[in-house]
C-alpha cells in the first residue's frame, strides 16, 4: 500500500495554464499532473509551448491564466524550487575553472554541502575529469556537468529542457543513459523534447503539445500499444476505401497512390481481415499488418488536430 501511495504522490499539478505573448498564445488551457517516481516527457515541435511551460513552473515566466502548484499545494513555489533541479538554458560555467571548482561555487550559491560534488560527478561520468578546466570540455561533457550541478541539492524532481540538443550520437546516448540511471534512484524527471525517439526510449509518461495545446497525456506504452494498422493494395481501390470508411473497426484511412493505410480501432488479425474482404468481393494484392510507432501515433494526433 505504501508503494501505491508513493507512486500517486503528486510532485507538480498544472491546471488550465495559459500564457499569451501579445496576440500569440504560447500555452493554451494546459492541464496535467506529474506523480513521483516517473520520467515525463513534454513532446512537441519547436514553438509548441514546451519551454514556456517549464519557464512558468520554474517562476521565470509569468502565467496569463490558470494555476499550478508543487507537491501538496501547501508549499510556496519559492520553497518548492529548493527541491527542484533544473537546466533550461545552455550550461553556464566559468571556462578557466575546473569542474570541481565550478561545482564548489554552485554549492555556495545553493547553500549545499561540498561533500556532494564527487558523488554527483561520478553519477554523470566526469569524476576522472574533475580537475580539467571547463573550457576543455566537449559539448556533451558540459551538459553532463550541468546535470551534476542540478543534482547537488538532491532534488525530488530534475527538469531538463532539450537535454540532448546539438550533441553527437555518443553524447546523446550518454545523456539518455544518465537520465535513466537517475530515474532508477527514484528521482522524478521532467524533460522537454522535440525528439520522438528520445521520449520513446527514456520516458514512462508523455504530454504531447502542439501550438500550446495538449493533444495527449498518458503512459508512453499505452500510447504505443494501439491496435496497429493495415497496409493494403487492391485493383478495386474505391470499393475498398468505401468499405473501410463505413466499418467502425477502422479509424483514420490514408491513401498515398496505390497504398491504403487503415488504422484499427479494435483488435483484428490479417487472416480475419482478408476473409472479410474476400466475402465482400475485394481481392487484396497487398496486405501487411503493422504496429504503430510513437512517431505514427504522434503524426496521427497532429494530423487529426489540423482537420
Amino acid at each position: 500500500m505504501e508503494k501505491i501511495n508513493q507512486i500517486l504522490e503528486s510532485i507538480l499539478t498544472i491546471n488550465n495554464l495559459t500564457k499569451k505573448f501579445g496576440y500569440l498564445t504560447a500555452v493554451k488551457d494546459l492541464s496535467f499532473t506529474i506523480n513521483k517516481g516517473n520520467v515525463y516527457g513534454i513532446l512537441g515541435p519547436n514553438g509548441s509551448g514546451k519551454s514556456t511551460t517549464l519557464g512558468i513552473v520554474l517562476n521565470v515566466v509569468n502565467k496569463t491564466e490558470g494555476n499550478f502548484h508543487w507537491f501538496d499545494g501547501h508549499t510556496s513555489t519559492h520553497d518548492a524550487l529548493k527541491k527542484v533541479g533544473a537546466i533550461i538554458e545552455r550550461p553556464n560555467f566559468y571556462p578557466y575553472m575546473t569542474a570541481q571548482q565550478n561545482l564548489k561555487l554552485v554549492c555556495r550559491i545553493k547553500g549545499v554541502d561540498e561533500s556532494k560534488i564527487l558523488e554527483k560527478l561520478e553519477v554523470v561520468g566526469l569524476l576522472d575529469r574533475k580537475d580539467h578546466k571547463f573550457r576543455t570540455y566537449s559539448l556533451g561533457m558540459k551538459q553532463r556537468l550541468a546535470i551534476a550541478s542540478a543534482l547537488l541539492n538532491d532534488p525530488e524532481i530534475l527538469i531538463l529542457d532539450e537535454p540532448t540538443n546539438g550533441l553527437d550520437p555518443q553524447g546523446i546516448h550518454q545523456i539518455r543513459q544518465i537520465i535513466k540511471d537517475i530515474a532508477n534512484t527514484g528521482t522524478t524527471i521532467l524533460l522537454a523534447s522535440h525528439l520522438l525517439d528520445e521520449v520513446e526510449k527514456v520516458c514512462t509518461h508523455v504530454v504531447v503539445l502542439r501550438k500550446g495545446e495538449k493533444l495527449y497525456s498518458g503512459r508512453v506504452d499505452e500510447m504505443i500499444s494501439s491496435h496497429g494498422f493495415f497496409e493494403l493494395k487492391s485493383d478495386n481501390q474505391e470499393a475498398l476505401i468505401s468499405i473501410l470508411e463505413n466499418d467502425t473497426s477502422f479509424g483514420s484511412i490514408k491513401v498515398e497512390g496505390a497504398l491504403i493505410t487503415a488504422f484499427l480501432n479494435e483488435p483484428m488479425d490479417a487472416k480475419t481481415f482478408n476473409k472479410l474482404m474476400f466475402e465482400k468481393g475485394i481481392i487484396l494484392s497487398h496486405l501487411v499488418k503493422r504496429k504503430e510507432s510513437l512517431e505514427e501515433q504522434f503524426l496521427q494526433l497532429t494530423d487529426n488536430k489540423e482537420a
